[in-house]
């Protein structure tokens, strides 16, 4: 018979057996039905995530942490190309971000999607991943497939607070996505 072992939100640390009714509730907050205009939330399929990915969608430091002094590498990708700082930054969860780039994760790395961790965090107005991320170095000039940036997500969130953060680390104001504009 296969074992499961839980995983807590927060910074408990615990070994206890897998808790059904905290999977559940992991998986009434992540899988919003919910949608609004103006933060769409992200919806993730803990069955297909390897342990470390799980780890950081429930937001257990002590458990990533004693991921890491195991060998696991804090850049692993999984089905879709996301790294744990992806999935920290879509979900929000500012302490798991800050303890990743904490162990020299790379800010930069492009998921499935093309997107960075910064991009997945303005995408889903979760300012305090992106203020842990422009403080570490995360580069804002990047371009997903179609030519955007983080500025670009931020504006079509209508989100000035990003905005003003991300024109404070230099993102460039000037640049341009790949949608044409038809002139009359």
């Amino acid at each position: 018979m296969k074992k499961f072992f839980g995983f807590r939100t927060g910074k408990v640390c615990s070994s206890s057996p897998f808790d059904m009714e905290l999977m559940n509730d992991l998986m009434a907050s992540v899988h919003k039905e919910e949608v609004t205009d103006t933060q769409p939330r992200y919806n993730i399929r803990v069955k297909e995530l390897k342990k470390i990915h799980k780890v950081a969608v429930m937001d257990n430091i002590c458990k990533m942490q004693r991921l890491l002094l195991r060998g696991q590498d804090v850049n692993k990708r999984d089905k879709r190309k996301r790294t744990p700082l992806h999935l920290a930054c879509t979900i929000g969860h500012a302490d798991m971000v800050d303890f990743l780039v904490g162990r020299t994760c790379k800010l930069d790395l492009y998921d499935g999607d093309c997107r960075t961790p910064l991009m997945k965090a303005v995408q889903y107005q979760e300012e305090a991943c992106v203020t842990t991320l422009l403080e570490h170095g995360a580069n804002p000039h990047l371009t997903d497939k179609f030519g955007n940036t983080a500025l670009h997500y931020a504006v079509a969130g209508e989100n000035m607070s990003i905005v003003e953060k991300l024109i404070l680390y230099d993102a460039n104001i000037e640049a341009r996505n790949k949608v044409r504009q038809h002139y009359l």
